[in-house]
């Protein structure tokens, strides 16, 4: 319902609700989890990891800052440099001080487990893939596409409806072939769905460009991530079932992160390389060629410039929509490739 709803209020109300929608479903989550959820303790645990936890946020927090910020300010510029300075020192202190805590945030010693190492690799690779590819969807449904708000939310409902209808399916092929299979083949049908995403151009049917696609990413997430939730639970002892889960949710998360600040930048770059090809035989004035490139970290809600022409509007709104989903197709691509890593890791490294 999220994306559904989440777009209708985006179209109809504000952005900013989409975002307040969170606080009652997270009181909702809190009021459940201490009324059914039953609490855990690990002997041993004498405190809150406070300093790993500090050092794990600013590090990550100067690394991305520093990689979204480079397309705009350069990588030569100061904050650009500091940041991701700063961010790389942050993280090597943190593991120093996980290495040398009694009660860790991260406990190193988990990932001497093969299979719990290779579910977490398999899941930074999956979800960065999936992290960068819900981010520019929806630009590129709503920017290049046409689409609604509205419309481009329940653009998502095949995988949506996939997801929740198989779950429970697919939880079950664990105990009937074991892990392996589902984490090998769940991400390769991923890779074929993202694969599918760079085909269609601008234009055309719905359900001849996007739903065949976002059906295989569906069917391929719906296979893999039941197993993989019971793989990282199963892969180390009981009292460490809490910390299993945490790590997996953060690399989860960090995937995504550090995948929207990275390929964010190779969006930008293929967009710009692509829109420069574009309007190379395009007779424009030097300050309309500025304006342009003044505003070309907009992709393809890039404003045309005031002062033209219709039909030179024209031409640059073709250009402008054909260089974003040049760019867009460059990063599903890579998508692919990083569902198939996770595939391969999988067959290498789960029991």
């Amino acid at each position: 319902l999220g994306p559904v709803f989440g777009g209708w209020l985006i179209q109809h109300a504000s952005w900013r609700w989409a975002f307040l929608i969170n606080l009652p479903l997270a009181a909702t989550v809190i009021v459940v989890s201490l009324l059914h959820v039953p609490e855990s303790r690990r002997p041993g645990v004498e405190r809150i990891d406070w300093l790993g936890a500090l050092l794990a946020t600013l590090g990550l927090g100067g690394l991305v800052y520093g990689l979204i910020e480079s397309p705009v300010l350069g990588w030569r510029n100061s904050l650009v440099l500091g940041s991701v300075l700063a961010g790389i020192a942050g993280l090597l202190l943190f593991a120093l001080v996980e290495s040398r805590s009694a009660s860790p945030m991260v406990s190193f010693a988990l990932f001497k487990s093969r299979t719990f190492s290779g579910a977490n690799l398999l899941t930074f690779f999956l979800y960065a893939a999936l992290g960068i590819f819900f981010f520019l969807l929806p630009l590129d449904l709503i920017q290049a596409q046409g689409y609604s708000p509205a419309s481009a939310g329940a653009a998502a409902l095949p995988f949506i409806v996939l997801m929740f209808t198989l779950s429970r399916w697919s939880g079950g092929l664990v105990a009937r072939y074991g892990p392996r299979r589902p984490l090998v083949l769940g991400p390769l049908i991923s890779a074929v769905g993202f694969f599918l995403f760079a085909i269609p151009s601008v234009g055309g049917s719905y359900w001849t460009t996007f739903f065949p696609a976002y059906v295989v990413l569906g069917l391929g997430m719906s296979i893999t991530v039941p197993p993989l939730t019971t793989v990282v639970m199963q892969a180390l002892d009981s009292g460490h079932s809490g910390a299993a889960s945490g790590i997996n949710n953060a690399v989860a998360r960090i995937a995504g992160l550090l995948a929207i600040a990275v390929l964010g930048v190779v969006m930008l770059g293929a967009f710009r390389s692509r829109l420069h090809q574009e309007l190379q035989s395009v007779s424009l004035p030097q300050t309309v060629q500025q304006q342009i490139t003044a505003n070309e970290i907009r992709l393809a809600a890039l404003p045309l410039p005031s002062g033209i022409d219709s039909q030179t509007a024209a031409v640059l709104q073709r250009s402008i929509s054909g260089a974003f989903v040049f760019g867009f197709r460059v990063v599903i691509v890579i998508c692919s490739v990083l569902a198939l890593i996770s595939a391969a890791l999988a067959r290498i490294m789960i029991d």
